[in-house]
């Protein structure tokens, strides 16, 4: 098959990698134009096509898939299909009608729960236990082709978003090489979703950043894990914002509320909440490098009493 690869982010590299491992014809790939990053605002390539370079593949970064010249180009390349593994644009129908044999989604949920931009995360926000990959034939609607195949992943309480993230990469990437193959063969099922069971995963809002120190401590210790690595959870301190890396839920404290009720050494901060207690353990004052909690409640002068959130 004459296969071109849409990626663009971390998640994509090993679906990239693992194709050209398979020894799939991969005739180009496409990804989003280099932006800029870091305080230099250097402009920067994107994870996939530093991947691509490195196999050799030659790449494609239109600013937008609906320029004409672009399509003209995926004409020309004539794909047998075309694979897609958070691209970060939607394909229009003229795209989607292009390859005889369809486009090829890899969703990072098990579908039709949790179709859209952030299901790792809001999977670990929900508090479930198992999500998983999905393959599926791409429709022009969100996230609702036809399933291909899936495979579920457990979720840990330890998991952050970067972690469980970097194990459905690899589980997608695996699923995706069975998935063409399959595909090439004929032999790939069709596997209707049930609208009614669909539930959705937008992207995480800079309201959803803020901790409501009202919540219990579990869905806070959630939220935290959830959007690590980014974008970070966000409390105010004295005034002033800091991200919260790492915490959990304790029992056996009473407070207020957003309260430090207890600054533990080296085992962090305890901060009050509408039930239970967090446990903070690493955070990250505004324009600082993350630490551990002991060494911000030295180096802010943080104390029993003191309250967090306003």
């Amino acid at each position: 098959m004459r296969i071109i690869f849409m990626g663009t982010p971390a998640f994509a590299v090993p679906s990239l990698e693992q194709l050209a491992e398979a020894g799939f014809r991969i005739e180009a790939v496409v990804t989003q134009p280099d932006r800029p990053r870091g305080r230099g605002q250097k402009l920067c390539p994107s994870p996939v096509k530093e991947k691509a370079l490195a196999l050799g593949l030659p790449v494609l970064q239109p600013e937008k898939v609906r320029e004409q010249e672009f399509q003209a180009r995926l004409k020309e390349l004539a794909p047998d299909v075309i694979a897609v593994v958070a691209f970060g644009q939607i394909l229009p129908p003229e795209i989607l009608d292009l390859p005889p044999l369809g486009c090829i989604n890899v969703h990072a949920s098990l579908l039709p729960r949790l179709r859209g931009a952030a299901p790792i995360q809001r999977a670990i926000l929900n508090g479930d236990k198992v999500t998983g990959v999905t393959t599926m034939y791409m429709a022009p609607t969100l996230d609702s082709g036809d399933v291909i195949f899936q495979q579920e992943e457990p979720i840990s309480e330890e998991d952050t978003a970067g972690t469980l993230g970097e194990r459905l990469a690899r589980r997608g990437a695996e699923l995706l090489v069975v998935t063409l193959h399959a595909v090439a063969e004929g032999r790939a099922p069709r596997l209707r979703q049930e609208e009614a069971l669909a539930t959705y995963a937008p992207p995480i809002t800079r309201a959803e950043e803020m901790l409501n120190w009202e919540e219990p401590a579990p869905s806070l210790a959630r939220r935290v894990r959830a959007l690590n690595p980014v974008p970070g959870a966000v409390t105010s301190v004295g005034g002033r914002p800091v991200k919260i890396w790492r915490a959990r839920a304790l029992t056996g404290y009473a407070g207020g509320p957003g309260q430090v009720l207890a600054v533990k050494g080296t085992g962090g901060i305890v901060v009050g909440c509408g039930e239970e207690a967090l446990l903070v353990e690493e955070v990250q004052p505004a324009g600082k490098r993350s630490m551990p909690a002991a060494a911000f409640a030295s180096g802010y002068r943080v104390k029993e009493g003191d309250i967090w959130g306003r």
